[in-house]
């Protein structure tokens, strides 16, 4: 099954199940509990992400370089960061380059997400599907220069608005019953820049999901971000850094294609002081 969630006519988002002709009908209930499919078509104004997490929990350096057999040994534990669940957007929506903390130097990276659809602690690899309620495609975006102000730490980089697009729909276990395969292509401008495949994953999905839920709670909604694979050593250099009208694409096999344009934030001074206005994106 196939979820999309959107802004109805009067405002009011709704999750709504994708039918094979692309249409959509609205759903009805909690769709990490119990919900039905109506008979009622999804009347969308606007597309959003197609969940609003609870938390966001993302695996750095997941993916074995090319030509590279078998398990980094090095690594005995996955590298984990956070994102802010403020940063999401949905497909379409645009990427914001940061002004008021400028950034000159912001990355993009396609990965598959996992979202949690029950509540969990302690789950051990052979039951991790149990807890799995979809995938979706992600765009990992990642402002470079701000890592290094920050010591190192991954959290301040990362969290800007727009900087979690997800997209464009979740897919249930009944049509992605093993993400260990799924091939994942990242586009920039048209130019393939990523062409990797989940198999290359030095943590898989139930390793990521046992590690995560250890001693600690995992909600339904939480959004895992699995990695992202070596880029194109062809990747022009002028495609590392993001700029206004650029357009990054990820493409996930069995899920389908992110896209987002890429904009400059519309920043300015308020009159009487506070924090510099910015315009903000709904999940």
């Amino acid at each position: 099954m196939r979820f999309i969630r959107y802004e109805d006519e009067t405002g009011t988002v709704r999750h709504g199940a994708l039918q094979r002709d692309g249409s959509a009908l609205r759903i009805a209930g909690d769709i990490f509990g119990s919900f039905e499919v109506t008979q009622e078509p999804a009347t969308a104004t606007r597309i959003l992400a197609p969940v609003a997490p609870t938390n966001i929990l993302g695996i750095g350096r997941n993916y074995r370089p090319p030509g590279q057999m078998g398990r980094d040994q090095q690594l005995d534990y996955p590298i984990v960061f956070m994102k802010a669940t403020t940063a999401v957007i949905g497909p379409g929506a645009p990427i914001l380059l940061p002004r008021h903390l400028p950034s000159d130097d912001v990355r993009y990276e396609g990965e598959l997400a996992v979202v949690i659809g029950r509540r969990c602690k302690n789950v051990p690899r052979d039951r991790a599907f149990d807890y799995v309620f979809a995938y979706t495609c992600a765009n990992d975006l990642t402002a470079r220069d701000w890592q290094g102000r920050c010591g190192g730490q991954w959290w301040r980089a990362k969290s800007f608005d727009t900087f979690a697009p997800l997209g464009p729909c979740l897919v249930g276990l009944d049509e992605i019953a093993d993400p260990s395969a799924l091939k994942i292509r990242t586009t920039s401008n048209g130019t393939l820049v990523q062409d990797g495949s989940t198999a290359d994953m030095i943590f898989d999905v139930p390793a990521l999901i046992e590690f995560l839920s250890g001693e600690t709670t995992l909600l339904p909604g939480t959004v895992i971000l699995t990695g992202t694979p070596p880029f194109s050593a062809a990747m022009p250099a002028s495609s590392a850094s993001l700029k206004p009208g650029d357009v990054i694409a990820v493409e996930i096999t069995g899920i389908g294609t992110l896209t987002n344009s890429v904009a400059a934030e519309d920043w300015y001074s308020p009159p009487t002081g506070g924090a510099a206005g910015r315009i903000s994106q709904e999940p």
